[in-house]
């Protein structure tokens, strides 16, 4: 599990591809003696297994889906990295909770600097905006973000200064694709009221008649 706290950047020094996915190299002096092999890292938002410990980083493997449902199966050598270790044990919980397993991938629209924050507007699936609210959480690219909107193509969030400055975020530019992990708790609340709709699927009726509208 991760909390959407970048812990450093790390630049993808390789990225080998195989039969089965991608072998790649990140270097990642940031994380220098806290991993192990077997242990995991969010590398843009995705959990993966360390497969080999370097002197400047570490090896991971990236599989055939894992390569098809996020920015790991496209991105080139040389790219700019967000890195989290996983959580441990009576750590401090910042953030939200993050498993790691991206929903899919979204597309930045617009970067609109406002005062010291700067505001970045998504654009996203009709699947992926179905477990968003205003206000509610989400990791872009292994970023923890709150939600400032959510419209029916794309939602909205504010960077804070020092989240500009300490991810990859800065370095997005209009149209680049995106790792989205919508919140946990938003998947299991959907499931849940859609198994009490039935048949009829969750409908606008359904919800008026259980006091949701």
């Amino acid at each position: 599990m991760f909390t959407g706290l970048v812990r450093g950047l790390g630049i993808l020094s390789q990225a080998q591809p195989t039969a089965s996915g991608r072998a790649l190299v990140i270097a990642a002096r940031v994380l220098a003696g806290e991993v192990g092999e077997g242990d995991s890292v969010a590398v843009n938002g995705v959990c993966l297994t360390v497969t080999q410990v370097l002197a400047d980083g570490f090896g991971a493997f990236a599989g055939t889906e894992t390569c098809q449902r996020t920015t790991l199966g496209r991105l080139p050598a040389g790219t700019e990295v967000n890195l989290e270790p996983a959580l441990k044990a009576g750590q401090e919980m910042g953030g939200h909770i993050v498993q790691g397993h991206v929903d899919g991938m979204g597309s930045l629209a617009s970067v609109k600097p406002e005062g010291e924050t700067v505001r970045m507007a998504f654009a996203a699936g009709p699947e992926l905006l179905a477990e968003m609210v205003p206000r509610g959480s989400v990791a872009v690219d292994g970023v923890s973000l709150t939600q400032t909107g959510v419209g029916e193509s794309g939602f909205e969030v504010a960077i804070i200064p020092y989240t500009w400055e300490h991810t990859n975020l800065r370095h997005l530019r209009q149209g680049d694709l995106v790792n989205i992990e919508t919140d946990i708790v938003a998947k299991y609340v959907r499931r849940f009221v859609a198994a009490q709709a039935g048949p009829r699927g969750l409908t606008r009726e359904f919800l008026a008649e259980h006091g949701y509208l």
